[in-house]
């Protein structure tokens, strides 16, 4: 079986566990999860996603505030080009402790000052709440990276916001051709023309 302290993505933070006001900073690469995106856009499984930020401790769990920088791959919706850029998310998420555990720390732990401090973490501070291992002394960043990076990818990557895209007609990237143009000519009164010209010309014939 499995130990929480094995995984590729555990953090320590027995250390501020049960300690409102303690922090832990985490500043570390963690290997990408599998199946994050898809040829549009998505993080290769194991590149290296940077994640800076802090485990900050109060009454009843773990916050973390940080950013993840992932090196994504993507192709420009509008032209096509591929790219590959870091992404920055912010990202916010609650460890809540395992009841019984923060019982048993809080009785041993905490003196009467720290009892008398009163907070609560409401769904305004943290709306995506995550585990923390059995022992409370390790968090579990896998799924956390996972969501973030599913949800916070953008939909219609663009290389950059005023792409042009391709020539509607041949294809040619408006980007690199910036003056790229077609003489379109609009044939939607050509039939009336004809019958115009042929009027006329009987008109002539019959005088």
């Amino acid at each position: 079986m499995s130990r929480p302290e094995d995984s590729q993505w555990a953090v320590s933070v027995g250390q501020i566990v049960s300690r409102p006001g303690q922090s832990k900073t985490v500043v570390a690469d963690f290997p990408a999860p599998s199946g994050i995106g898809d040829n549009i856009i998505g993080v290769k499984e194991g590149a290296p996603v940077k994640v800076s930020g802090s485990f900050d401790s109060i009454v009843d769990g773990l916050i973390f505030n940080g950013h993840f920088d992932a090196p994504v791959h993507a192709e420009c919706v509008r032209c096509l080009t591929p790219i590959k850029r870091s992404w920055s998310m912010a990202v916010t998420a609650f460890f809540p402790y395992d009841s019984a555990k923060a019982s048993v720390n809080a009785d041993s732990g905490r003196g009467k000052h720290d009892e008398d401090i009163d907070i609560i973490a409401g769904e305004d501070e943290s709306e995506d709440t995550y585990p923390l291992s059995p022992d409370c002394n390790f968090a579990d960043l896998e799924t956390l990276l996972r969501d973030t990076l599913v949800e916070q990818l953008p939909l219609q990557p663009l290389c950059r916001p005023d792409c042009k895209g391709l020539c509607s007609q041949c294809g040619i990237n408006l980007n690199d051709n910036p003056d790229h143009h077609h003489d379109v000519v609009d044939n939607r009164f050509s039939a009336l023309a004809s019958l115009k010209a042929k009027l006329e010309k009987e008109e002539k014939q019959g005088k």
